[in-house]
């Protein structure tokens, strides 16, 4: 479900890149969306799940049903009153957040009320979305993963449609985007509902701030919200620093950042899903041993599909570029840009993926502090690189920072996780990562050989762009399992029930 979500949204940032090209406009959009989709990851995915999600597993399987719909009521009443408060705060305090957020706009007058037009629309978008991600964490304990994988669908549903039959009825154009934004989120929460319902965990309002699941929830939130807010402050900052560089470069990171999504999603985000309930399922029934053995089998999966697609985004980052986004005003200028960002980014791939995985098992110990100390000391690392790297590499350098401090925070928290004794390696580690290193190096030999000139990708028509870009992903990955095959490696060595 994460891959046709996945899939969808290469679709969407297409035709938003045919559509509306790299400009004054698409800046304006980028800036006004990201910034409740950072309020979004930070109170919503972010904090909130961490701290939500292994105390109502607890609750499951300690406490009995009526004690944890009780909880699921007053949370979500709770967290209803609060997204309610700040996204009226948002839309009121709009001009103020744009110049905080991208103050480079304000020397482009027009850019910058577009902006703050833009972000009053999507502002409520928080509420919505914040409302999704809650009833995915019940859920996804639940294990009824499929819903809320499929669910971020019609948000990309939402904006395709917008974008090919709205446009023209918005002036300027890309408000219609802003609304997609809206619609997306509304579409959202509907499709969800029936299966709370299904599973008896459709919440009622009940507010009870003094119930102890709910101060539980809340006091976890707090260090929660400072660990998640380490990472959106880079991305804040990097949208700082963009806004001061020449007109396109939020949307070439945006784009390259769209890339980057897609194996971030699919196996971080699925991974990590799919773990957290289970790491705190291991915990409150004190299994060590399986608790361990969990990140172990995540861990393994990610270098086995993490390498490969880091390697694989750098080599065909033309090639990916050109066949999704060079159309209509989308030159030939956005796709090199655009590549030079990827590629930057392509080198903190699987430090994005392992965070993901790594983290998840401080959460599931209700442990939030320990990330929150690593996360910080990430951000810190990030800025310095951001200041030595931004002008040689411009907006690649912004790239090149948030990769190289995603793979410090993995370092670290792997660290953490064996200095106490909660992540213990099963044996055959080394030969593991040489065999998946061997297979890489043949992959990447491979789509290198195969992909022929830069400029063939700009001149041929997008249908043999298509079937070109859909030949070197065919052979990658022939060559690349193949060799794992042929060194040993079998799918049923990485199934867990």
């Amino acid at each position: 479900m994460t891959l046709v979500s996945r899939i969808l949204g290469f679709v969407r940032d297409a035709v938003i890149a045919a559509i509306f090209g790299a400009g004054a406009a698409t800046d304006a959009f980028f800036v006004a969306f990201r910034i409740p989709n950072l309020l979004r990851r930070l109170f919503a995915e972010g904090a909130f799940s961490q701290a939500f999600v292994p105390i109502l597993a607890e609750y499951k399987a300690r406490n009995g049903a009526d004690e944890t719909k009780r909880l699921v009521d007053r949370v979500a009443t709770t967290l209803v009153l609060a997204l309610v408060v700040a996204a009226a705060l948002g839309v009121a305090a709009a001009t103020l957040i744009v110049y905080v957020t991208a103050p480079g706009f304000a020397a482009d007058p027009a850019k910058f009320d577009l902006t703050v037009r833009l972000l009053r629309i999507t502002f409520p978008y928080i509420l919505f979305i914040s409302l999704v991600s809650l009833a995915a964490g019940i859920l996804n304990t639940w294990s009824r993963f499929a819903i809320p994988a499929f669910t971020p669908t019609l948000l990309n549903v939402a904006f395709i449609v917008g974008a090919l039959f709205g446009a023209r009825y918005f002036h300027p154009p890309v408000l219609v985007l802003a609304w997609a934004v809206l619609a997306g989120g509304v579409l959202q929460l509907a499709l969800q509902l029936p299966a709370l319902a299904r599973i008896g965990m459709l919440p009622r309002p009940s507010l009870a701030f003094g119930d102890p699941g709910v101060r539980r929830v809340l006091l976890l939130m707090g260090p929660a919200i400072v660990g998640v807010s380490a990472g959106q402050i880079n991305l804040l900052l990097n949208t700082i620093f963009a806004s001061h560089l020449a007109t396109g470069s939020v949307s070439w990171l945006y784009y390259a950042d769209r890339l980057m999504e897609f194996p971030t999603g699919l196996l971080g985000v699925a991974l990590g899903t799919v773990l957290l309930p289970s790491l705190s399922k291991a915990f409150a029934d004190g299994a060590r041993e399986e608790y361990s053995s969990l990140l172990d089998w995540g861990l393994r999966l990610t270098f086995l599909l993490a390498v490969p697609a880091s390697a694989a985004l750098a080599v065909l980052a033309t090639p990916l570029i050109a066949t999704l986004f060079f159309h209509g005003r989308f030159g030939a200028d956005d796709l090199a840009m655009t590549r030079a960002a990827l590629i930057a980014y392509s080198a903190g791939l699987l430090g994005l993926i392992l965070v993901k995985i790594l983290a998840p098992g401080f959460y599931g110990q209700q442990n939030i502090r320990t990330p929150v100390k690593i996360a910080f000391v990430a951000v810190a690392a990030t800025q310095l690189l951001n200041v030595v790297l931004i002008g040689p590499l411009a907006h690649a350098g912004l790239a090149l920072a948030i990769a190289l401090g995603a793979c410090l925070n993995a370092a670290l928290l792997y660290r953490g996780l064996r200095a106490r004794a909660i992540y213990r390696p099963q044996p055959g580690w080394g030969r593991f990562l040489a065999k998946v290193a061997v297979a890489v190096a043949l992959m990447a030999a491979a789509l290198a050989a195969a992909m022929g000139p830069a400029g063939w990708w700009t001149a041929a028509d997008w249908r043999l762009r298509t079937a070109g870009l859909g030949g070197l992903v065919m052979l990658g990955s022939v060559v690349y399992f193949g060799a794992l095959w042929a060194l040993g490696f079998r799918a049923r060595d990485f199934v867990r029930q």
